[in-house]
């Protein structure tokens, strides 16, 4: 019998990629804070993250293959998770409108009980258009940022806050499909 796959995430745009990319899985919503400490770069922060997410749902899900992932986004060395408000969300906005910032997922994976793992991290280049505060906040007006490292959805973006991404899209929406199918094979 083939193990259950379970993602430990109530993040609705990790559900959307596996869903499309054709996974059968659960969702198990991992109970554990997440990480913010100063002291670790980007990609520790979402590593540390992402491995916090998955063993505390394989801890009770021994049969399952289960992943967990942390997205974080980072101007300069300056890590920017989710904002604490609407406030916040335009502060966040208005630091990122015409610049260059980076965004990195890390995915954590465990398999019969944590004997088996896979752990990878992939980060992309995105770069906004210099936007107006008028625009900041019909964007904020229409999309709720509050669950979203960097305040911004990339999927739903047509051009409105988006310059360009140079990497991995997928990223920059929460989970690297392209390097999950790879890390999945090699776990077997």
């Amino acid at each position: 019998m083939a193990a259950k796959f379970v993602l430990a995430s109530a993040s609705p745009r990790r559900r959307q990629l596996l869903a499309e990319a054709g996974f059968a899985f659960e969702v198990a919503k991992p109970i554990v804070p997440e990480s913010e400490s100063a002291a670790l770069t980007l990609r520790e922060l979402t590593i540390c993250n992402a491995a916090r997410k998955a063993i505390a749902v394989a801890r009770s899900r021994p049969d399952a293959i289960v992943l967990g992932a942390d997205t974080l986004v980072a101007l300069g060395r300056n890590v920017i998770g989710k904002p604490r408000d609407l406030a916040d969300a335009r502060r966040l906005l208005r630091r990122l409108r015409g610049r260059e910032h980076q965004v990195c997922t890390s995915v954590f994976i465990c398999a019969v009980g944590g004997a088996r793992v896979a752990s990878f991290s992939v980060t992309s280049q995105v770069r906004f258009r210099p936007l107006t505060d008028d625009e900041i906040a019909a964007y904020l007006a229409k999309v709720d940022p509050l669950d979203k490292a960097g305040a911004y959805a990339a999927q739903d973006d047509r051009g409105e806050l988006i310059d360009c991404v140079e990497g991995c899209f997928d990223n920059v929406i929460g989970l690297p499909m392209k390097s999950l199918a790879w890390a999945l094979e090699r776990l077997g």
